[in-house]
């Protein structure tokens, strides 16, 4: 019984083994450099966040035509790297650039050359071909003297060379390759050398002839990541560059306003970050390994499916007969190439996927990297993996093939006359949609609005999805909510959940299948439902001069003589009348939402809600504004009334002008919804297209809103000790139109004096 139990422990103990050494076999990949395909040596951190050997680095810029700027940023002035005068003679076989390409590169700027001046109008920028995202780098004036050395992937590098036994001879780094074998090494300069190097770059005599030799290594590192500019310790991060900073760089103009923090707080959030995502991508490995199988199906239908679809068009061009031989050639080329970008597509994703699976490379590079201690190298090393890692997990929870299996849009119609066989060619699926944003809306249902680009083929049908965004994700894959076959370019969804973000799509579907989605459409409901009411014009004074609409959606104040009267009175006593229209329904419970429109151009309207008893009280006698003081809203304007009256108002208004909003002194624009604890003094805000106003009834509480973005302009107290009704005030020329409701919106639309109502 015991031998079995030994016999089990061994087989588990060779089984971890097994797979241990798969993964460190698997990461391998993750420390080639791009340019040798090589184990980095000394790499150096473009700031395009990728890795590359310092050796390999001076020969691209070499090759490129740049010279005097290959230094290295980490050795010291007296170190090999930097004193370009005393190179092995190995490396003086190096191929330079020709006498007229050297004349030509050092007139244009690039390079050092007598009579260059420092500091120059114009600076050297020093452009390096990243091998790995294959674009160009700016490195700045300093070239690689600029760059960080990445010690914590010196150190992975090490550990993984220990591991798989793959160290070896240790080769000169100063030879020119194939480099010889090192036989000794400098601590002080940070190199190991073959016995001709070692020899040229200590030379009796000099100081560097004191430098006591070492074994060879490739172990030469500072203790510590040191800045390139200032050869201090690294101790902050600076969240705007997204680069390490010593104290020196901090007070730097050059950071100026930036947001530095503690390389202590850089490390911990972006070790966490990475931890949560390296656990996520752990515990998904089922899922991971179920994609792979869902993506391999994918490729044996894709490939069946392609080549039904090329048997298919076979038959079809060689019924049509000689004329179409061309043609055949032509489109089964074009299957062909569909079919391999497809199966390149999915042989890419299934790469990518493996690559999540424990012991894969990626997985074990970014578990090796967590073994780092020294916190402003893993900030360092660990920004490029946090992406990658973060874009992987996106993947995955994101997932869905990255080609369909599908060939129907391969289809051939062969029903035209003759005379069109030289335009034969595929069925194409619709375009994208295109979103009309100036139409698309949520109220109290939401109306969205689409049109197929120009060119397109057109649609049979529609496919509307949308789903909320500010719930919690669900594991798994997203789930959207659908309409199919919507006929026209336009849907209409109904009952939708108040205060809630809804994202939307669209997409096109005819013969050849369905096209590509349209771009999520991202729409704000109101946070409370909809009120829908009308408006009544029975209460208040002078009805002569409001002009309401037909379907009581929109009034109008018409100022006419007596305003010019009293403004020729001004100096002299002036008597401003004030017109009132009330909504036809008042509101006694819970929370409810309704928008408007006002003209940009009125002179002064006062948008808002009060107790129904105290407006018609208000407002039957006709009274007259005998100060320009008064207000219909017994002093409360937009929460301006003094803070130390307890008792809630009656009235709660917004008052308008001119195309601004006055946000009194108990109000701060853009800071969202506040109370009366706001700034001293009044300010103005741009007038949004619409407005919103939510009344809390319970809370005794309502809050004026952009009816756009639903962005808090002001909210205040109201007494809510009976029913509550909608109230618009004017004084002078003024217009508001009333947000049509979705369900109910006319085909026809009414303008009261050039001011239109809303779509």
């Amino acid at each position: 019984m015991a031998e079995g139990e030994d016999m089990q422990t061994f087989t588990s103990i060779m089984d971890a083994l097994v797979r241990i050494s798969t993964s460190m076999k698997n990461m391998e990949k993750e420390l080639l450099c791009p340019v040798c395909q090589e184990m980095y040596k000394q790499p150096l951190v473009l700031p395009c966040t990728h890795n590359v050997c310092q050796a390999c680095a001076r020969e691209v810029l070499g090759q490129q035509g740049y010279i005097g700027h290959g230094g290295d940023p980490s050795s010291e002035p007296t170190s090999p790297a930097s004193t370009p005068s005393t190179r092995s003679p190995r490396l003086s076989r190096r191929t330079l650039p020709k006498p007229d390409r050297l004349d030509r590169l050092l007139k244009s700027g690039f390079g050092t050359y007598p009579g260059r001046k420092r500091g120059a109008l114009h600076p050297q920028v020093i452009m390096f071909p990243c091998p790995a995202c294959q674009g160009d780098v700016e490195l700045g004036e300093r070239g690689l003297a600029g760059l960080f050395r990445n010690l914590t992937l010196e150190r992975v590098v090490e550990r993984y060379r220990q591991s798989v036994s793959v160290g070896g001879a240790i080769l000169c780094q100063l030879c020119k390759p194939p480099p010889l074998e090192a036989t000794k090494g400098c601590t002080e300069c940070r190199a190991t050398f073959c016995n001709e190097c070692f020899k040229l770059f200590h030379p009796w005599g000099t100081q560097k002839a004191q430098h006591e030799p070492t074994l060879p290594t490739l172990s030469f590192r500072p203790k510590g990541l040191m800045c390139p500019d200032h050869k201090e310790e690294v101790t902050h991060y600076c969240k705007t560059c997204q680069r390490l900073v010593c104290q020196l760089c901090r007070v730097r103009r050059t950071h100026s306003g930036h947001k530095i923090t503690p390389v202590l707080s850089a490390y911990q959030a972006l070790k966490d970050k990475l931890t949560k995502s390296l656990t996520y991508i752990l515990g998904n490995q089922d899922t991971v390994q179920t994609q792979i199988c869902e993506l391999e199906e994918t490729v044996r239908h894709t490939e069946v499916s392609g080549q039904q679809a090329k048997e298919e068009v076979s038959q079809l061009v060689r019924g049509l007969g000689a004329v179409l031989e061309e043609k055949r050639a032509s489109l089964l080329q074009a299957i062909e190439e569909c079919q391999q970008e497809r199966l390149a597509r999915l042989s890419a994703q299934i790469q990518e996927h493996r690559s999540l699976l424990d012991g894969s490379g990626l997985v074990g590079y970014a578990q090796e990297v967590l073994k780092e201690t020294d916190q402003p190298c893993f900030v360092q090393a660990a920004k490029q993996l946090h992406n990658r890692i973060a874009r992987a997990t996106e993947a995955l929870q994101t997932f869905r093939p990255a080609a369909s299996s599908s060939f129907r849009h391969c289809q051939l119609d062969v029903g035209r006359e003759m005379k069109l066989l030289t335009e034969l060619n595929f069925l194409r699926v619709p375009e994208a949609p295109v979103i009309d944003t100036q139409r698309t809306f949520a109220y109290d249902q939401i109306f969205l609005c689409w049109r197929l680009p120009p060119h397109s083929p057109p649609a049979w049908h529609y496919t509307v999805e949308f789903r909320r965004t500010d719930v919690p994700a669900q594991p798994g894959p997203t789930r959207w909510q659908r309409r199919e076959e919507v006929r026209g370019t336009s849907a209409l969804l109904e009952n939708p959940d108040t205060g809630s973000v809804y994202v939307l799509r669209v997409r096109g579907c005819n013969k050849a299948g369905y096209g590509e989605y349209s771009e999520d459409v991202h729409l704000h409901t109101p946070p409370a439902p909809v009120l829908h009411f009308f408006l009544d014009g029975r209460w208040g004074a002078s009805r002569e001069r409001l002009a309401i609409s037909k379907d009581q959606r929109a009034v109008r104040s018409v100022p006419g003589l007596p305003l010019l009267l009293a403004a020729d009175r001004l100096l002299t006593g002036c008597h401003l009348s004030v017109d009132v229209v009330l909504g036809d329904v008042a509101v006694t419970q819970g929370r409810s939402y309704w928008a408007c429109a006002v003209d940009p151009a009125s002179y002064l309207v006062k948008v808002g809600v009060g107790l129904e008893s105290k407006l018609q009280e208000s407002f039957q006698g006709a009274p007259d504004v005998i100060s320009p003081r008064y207000d219909p809203d017994s002093g409360h304007d937009s929460g301006a009334e003094d803070a130390t009256v307890e008792a809630s108002p009656p009235f709660a208004f917004l008052t308008i002008g001119m195309g601004k909003i006055l946000l009194g002194s108990g109000a701060s624009a853009g800071a969202g919804l506040t109370g009366r604890d706001g700034p001293a003094a009044s300010c103005t805000v741009p007038l949004p297209p619409r407005l919103g106003i939510c009344l809390d009834y319970e809370r005794g509480r309502v809050s004026f809103l952009d009816a756009v973005s639903f962005r808090g302009l002001l909210e205040c107290p109201l007494d809510c000790s009976g029913p509550v009704c909608p109230a618009f005030c004017f004084i002078g020329g003024g217009a508001v139109q009333l947000q049509e409701p979705v369900g109910t919106k006319p085909e026809r639309k009414v303008t009261i004096g050039g001011f239109a109502k809303l779509d």
